[in-house]
């Protein structure tokens, strides 16, 4: 029973997702750029795969987030804004069961949009005459893992704060999560052992999104090992439960009298 209503707002979300136009619109210039590659591709000589795969991953990576945050941010609003959340918590319905169906209808309709972006990706490569190693899924796979975690990160944040607010921190948590490398080697590199302290703290406190990030890889055909990419996907989804877990605590709290 509690399966089938969680499922029932999932199925819910993903239907009221994907009826939203500005997700069209994102999706439309993602399929332009990978387009693209194909030109820029023309203009490096002896590089020309390489450039599209390049192109093509960092638009699936770039168009992906822009939609995990804007999704993330909106919906769980739009239930407060229109005060159809009322409904909702009226009903045999547990606070914690609305978040995680949320959740999950937001990943589905990602999970589409990755798939949509994928093929793109793929018929461009297949064009230039370019092969598909097995780590350019796993490059995919990875992107779309980050995605879910940017995903909960801004559904942390739209449990307690404003659409705008919520997008901001959202974004603000993409980049500090791709400089926690460059933090952990500011502190290395400075004399102060406060500054080492806290920049050590910082560095295991914050998510470092860079783990999911072997585009380099996959363009070059560097082999991963199985081991080190299971390795990530468990770090994404410890993270990404302890985040969703922060959002039912919070949320179980609000008045929405």
């Amino acid at each position: 029973m509690r399966i089938m209503r969680i499922q029932a707002i999932a199925v819910n979300t993903f239907r009221e997702a994907i009826r939203d136009k500005i997700l069209y619109s994102l999706l439309f210039f993602a399929l332009i750029m990978i387009g693209a590659s194909l030109l820029l591709g023309k203009l490096a000589l002896g590089e020309y795969t390489k450039i599209i795969m390049d192109v093509g991953l960092a638009a699936i990576s770039l168009f992906g987030t822009l939609i995990a945050i804007f999704v993330g941010i909106t919906l769980v609003n739009k239930e407060i804004e229109k005060r159809t959340v009322y409904t909702v918590v009226s009903k045999p319905i547990r606070r914690w069961e609305f978040i995680v169906g949320k959740y999950l209808g937001l990943a589905l309709t990602l999970f589409v949009e990755v798939v949509v972006m994928s093929i793109g990706f793929f018929l461009m490569v297949i064009y230039a005459g370019g092969s598909f190693p097995s780590i350019l899924f796993v490059a995919i796979g990875l992107i779309y893992i980050e995605l879910l975690f940017l995903t909960a990160i801004a559904v942390f944040f739209s449990s307690f704060s404003t659409p705008t607010l919520s997008g901001l921190f959202t974004l603000s948590a993409y980049i500090i999560g791709h400089l926690t490398e460059d933090i952990k080697r500011f502190g290395e590199e400075s004399e102060s052992a406060m500054v080492k302290s806290a920049s050590e703290f910082l560095y295991y406190l914050l998510p470092n999104l860079e783990n999911f990030n072997i585009k380099n890889q996959a363009v070059h055909g560097v082999a991963i090992g199985g081991g080190e990419v299971a390795l990530v996907i468990v770090y994404g989804v410890i993270y990404i439960s302890l985040i969703l877990f922060a959002s039912t605590v919070i949320f179980q709290g609000r008045d929405f009298k």
